[in-house]
């Protein structure tokens, strides 16, 4: 077979992998950097703005404070004026909402607080006991007073969408700092949580804006990561393709000369005869692996050769049957097929596929082929056919040696061997499960395996059904 290897397309479906690979993993890093610096910046600000509300919240305490001997003196006043009954009313009255409106500065108390009306501020003045005084403003919390003994801590509490700050008022005059009284104010958070709804959506929008110019350098970043890799691993398969074609002159040689030799043992002397052989067989063991790479070389071309033609895919395994039976034969393994049985061939039409046909007929000699060198004498080797909706599987099923878990997922690499498994066999290239996976994958297929330890091994090759 001739082989072009002046131009050889390399199939970029392993740098398409990496390339998504590295992609994910650099978006991930980075998302995961700008997430966790939007939380920080969101808490910054949030925390910002809180701190300044209860700044606010403190200075108009202290300014209660100062305030809380004459709000006590005019409510002392206001209740010199009422009667007996309502005075004695008051010394054990603690309904909050019953005294409310009558302490509700309406003219009742004079104080510089009087008119005090901020839309989104409230005070109250409470004395030592609790009990409320008077309060100035449009916002109060609905909960009652907590009695505190000092001005330790923050005193904030949150309640409704209204921050409150409790202060302790202290006798000055008095060594043990006797409690004088409450003020208590109040201001709504409604203004900090716009500012807050605000930056969030900024930041959504940001983060998205982010995100996005982050995909696109990522994916230039990662194109220009992966030129140089690719133009390398060009050369390599552009060098491998024409070291094996050139190889294939000198070998072809080196065969036909060893051949005629053998041909003619008269001509050689009798000791030499054993080193001809040995020759020959190192002769065909390079001829082989020059072949392997070569069908390496071809099957990295585009996934769509023009050579793919219609093939129905049960004759081809039929003549490989045929054509590995003798081998099997001669080691003692039974080789039997069980495609479609033959009372179904008749109602059922034959199964079609599209690609290479002899790239597919190497894909499963290689499957046989590895199946009968790690079968002993005495086993069996079980190809059977089977349609899944719009696939084929062959499956290809020995009761060889089998394959240790943690080797499974290198069998499919290139040049690999197991200690156990593949130090067994005598020859091979090492290539045999990488060509095949190389070429399923070509054909849009894949191929699965399954194995056991002194049981055997099963490899399925699944491949799309041409209507």
């Amino acid at each position: 077979m001739a082989w072009d290897t002046d131009s050889i397309k390399i199939s970029k479906r392993p740098f398409n992998r990496l390339r998504w690979r590295l992609l994910l993993s650099y978006l991930g890093v980075m998302i995961a950097i700008l997430g966790s610096s939007t939380l920080a910046v969101y808490e910054f600000f949030a925390n910002s703005l809180y701190a300044q509300l209860d700044r606010q919240l403190l200075t108009l305490a202290d300014a209660g404070v100062h305030g809380l001997e004459a709000v006590k003196e005019g409510y002392e006043d206001d209740e010199d004026d009422e009667d007996d009954e309502d005075h004695h009313d008051y010394e054990d009255h603690h309904d909050y909402e019953a005294i409310a409106p009558r302490l509700d500065n309406d003219g009742d108390l004079d104080i510089p607080w009087q008119n005090f009306r901020q839309p989104a501020q409230g005070i109250e003045w409470f004395d030592e006991r609790g009990n409320l005084l008077a309060r100035q403003g449009l916002i109060f919390p609905s909960a009652p007073l907590v009695t505190r003994t000092s001005n330790e801590g923050s005193g904030h509490t949150v309640n409704g969408g209204i921050r409150t700050l409790t202060w302790v008022a202290h006798e000055q005059d008095e060594e043990d700092l006797d409690i004088e009284g409450y003020v208590r104010v109040s201001q709504s958070t409604e203004a900090v949580e716009e500012v807050l709804v605000k930056l969030r959506w900024g930041m959504l929008l940001g983060g998205a804006i982010a995100a996005s110019l982050t995909a696109v350098g990522g994916m230039w970043l990662t194109d220009q990561a992966l030129k140089p890799i690719e133009a390398s691993f060009n050369q390599l398969k552009q060098f491998t393709a024409d070291a094996s074609h050139e190889l294939r002159s000198p070998l072809t040689a080196i065969k036909t000369s060893v051949d005629v030799m053998l041909s003619h043992p008269e001509r050689i002397h009798p000791a030499d005869v054993k080193k001809f052989e040995a020759i020959a067989s190192a002769l065909k063991q390079m001829t082989r692996l020059v072949e392997d790479l070569l069908i390496l070389a071809r099957t990295d071309q585009s996934s769509h050769p023009s050579q793919w033609v219609n093939l129905p895919l049960e004759e081809l395994l039929e003549d490989l049957i045929d054509l590995w039976l003798p081998q099997a034969e001669a080691k003692d393994i039974i080789l039997r097929a069980d495609a479609i049985a033959p009372a179904m061939r008749s109602i059922i039409a034959p199964v079609t596929i599209q690609g290479d046909p002899f790239l597919l007929q190497r894909l499963f000699a290689n499957l046989l082929e590895n199946a009968l060198n790690y079968t002993p004498p005495g086993g069996k080797v079980t190809l059977s056919l089977e349609q899944q909706e719009d696939w084929i599987a062959v499956s290809i099923q020995d009761t060889g040696i089998g394959i240790a878990p943690e080797h499974l997922p290198l069998v499919f690499d290139r040049l690999w061997r197991a200690d156990k498994a593949r130090t067994r066999r005598a020859g091979g290239s090492g290539l045999g499960l990488a060509i095949a996976k190389s070429i399923a994958e070509q054909h849009q297929g894949q191929i699965l395996v399954t194995s056991q330890l002194n049981v055997g091994s099963c490899f399925q090759v699944l491949l799309p059904i041409h209507f």
